[in-house]
């Protein structure tokens, strides 16, 4: 990537928030928010949260303001301004088709004779986001099939997403239209702006980040993630023949390691040669 332009996209819980286990370098975050205080970089929240979690995050932890917020997993993008956040024109609409005019509470109905399904509070689900909690106890291999079996009965076009928060060791499912998810809110945001792919660069840690990771996206996928998201992750950039687009942030390829917003800038230094000289993450390229 030569261009002096940069559409910045990150996920937040454990990519860029140090809400994990592992430890974060203490120049990391401070060093990205200048980076994103640069013109040319285009700052994009990717997360689960709502947006008003996504708020509370940039004050508990001193995040840069971003651009553009991509929240509850896909489901809903906003341009962010000093007021109330301004939904973008024309994404719900773009995916609204998938579920066949079905509500949120006919799936939920309809998926109700799944007694391991334990429905997530209520800010935490969307029109267009239905959320539950699976315990790791249960199989999530039987279970996600059943669910996606339930809804093609309904006719319902669907991305079943399964994540899993590793503070509260619960397994996290999101029923999203199938059109909906970060990948698919991306291209549209990309489409949008007039970016190109080789000016976007997308990190992420998680489950719901895979369709991102394994796409012709460039993409970093933090040295704090999981073995089970890093295997994950390079097998199917490997069945989506797109290796070249994903990049895993290791602890000794920056003098800042590679946890959450390190390996962020790990990233950008390795598919945006043209920003290293804001960097500076070290002498030689990682």
């Amino acid at each position: 990537m030569t261009s002096r332009r940069l559409l910045l996209c990150t996920d937040l819980d454990r990519t860029l928030i140090p809400n994990g286990p592992h430890a974060e370098h203490p120049a990391a975050r401070p060093l990205f928010k200048v980076f994103c205080q640069l013109p040319e970089v285009v700052l994009v929240y990717v997360t689960g949260r709502h947006p008003a979690l996504v708020q509370q995050a940039i004050r508990d932890y001193a995040l840069p303001q971003p651009n553009f917020a991509i929240t509850d997993v896909g489901t809903q993008i906003y341009r962010v301004t000093p007021g109330p956040w301004q939904p973008l024109p024309g994404w719900e609409e773009a995916i609204a088709d998938d579920w066949q005019g079905h509500s949120h509470a006919q799936l939920q109905a309809w998926l109700s004779p799944l007694t391991e399904l334990r429905l997530q509070e209520t800010d935490k689900q969307q029109p267009f986001k239905l959320s539950y909690y699976l315990s790791l106890d249960d199989n999530k291999q039987r279970v996600l099939p059943e669910i996606e079996d339930r809804l093609r009965q309904l006719g319902v076009k669907a991305s079943v997403i399964w994540s899993i928060d590793a503070q509260e060791n619960l397994g996290l499912i999101d029923v999203l239209p199938q059109n909906a998810t970060k990948f698919h809110a991306l291209q549209f945001l990309q489409q949008t702006l007039g970016y190109s792919p080789h000016e976007i660069v997308f990190a992420g840690d998680s489950g719901n980040d895979l369709p991102v990771l394994a796409s012709a996206i460039p993409s970093v996928l933090v040295a704090n993630a999981s073995r089970e998201i890093r295997q994950q992750a390079q097998e199917l950039a490997a069945q989506n023949k797109q290796t070249q687009t994903l990049y895993l942030a290791t602890q000794n390829a920056s003098r800042l390691g590679g946890n959450y917003a390190a390996g962020i800038l790990q990233g950008v230094w390795h598919f945006a040669p043209a920003f290293r000289d804001r960097l500076q993450l070290r002498k030689e390229s990682p």
